[in-house]
């Protein structure tokens, strides 16, 4: 003798509703991190590079071999104190590389010259043969107040 009910239990019911609490926390984060992201990413900053003071080199040596390349405020590119259009110089810079290739470039740049006009000298430079080079700096001003004084 069996024992039971003659009807099956239904068990437990999918729920059918959508849990949104979720995908609404989710969405929140993902607005804040833009709020506050978005003006990192369009701010610019502008400055001028300040002059530095550099060290005097003690391994230099007075005859070694260099060539000294100037660019002003517009880009013009001197070779030493000549003006050149960029195919002279680069004409310059591969016989040079043929005389001796450890010629050194010593680029003396204007502080407004564009960071891609530098960057193109020095990869003239490079195609040249020219693989040695140098950035010529002016020492700071110094402040007509001594220092720690006022």
């Amino acid at each position: 003798m069996a024992f039971g009910r003659l009807d099956k239990p239904a068990g437990h019911q999918p729920i059918s509703d959508i849990n949104v609490t979720p995908l609404v926390d989710v969405m929140l984060v993902l607005l804040v991190i833009f709020i506050i992201s978005a003006p990192l990413m369009a701010s610019r900053l502008e400055m001028e590079l300040p002059e530095v003071a550099t060290p005097v080199r003690s391994d230099a040596v007075e005859d070694e071999a260099y060539v000294t390349v100037a660019l002003d405020a517009q880009g013009q590119a001197y070779w030493d104190d000549q003006p050149l259009s960029d195919k002279q110089l680069s004409q310059r810079m591969t016989q040079a590389a043929q005389v001796d290739r450890s010629t050194e470039v010593r680029l003396r740049a204007d502080q407004r010259v564009p960071h891609g006009r530098v960057m193109q000298l020095m990869a003239m430079a490079q195609q040249a043969g020219l693989a040695r080079m140098g950035f010529v700096t002016d020492p700071p001003a110094r402040s007509a107040a001594p220092e720690g004084g006022r």
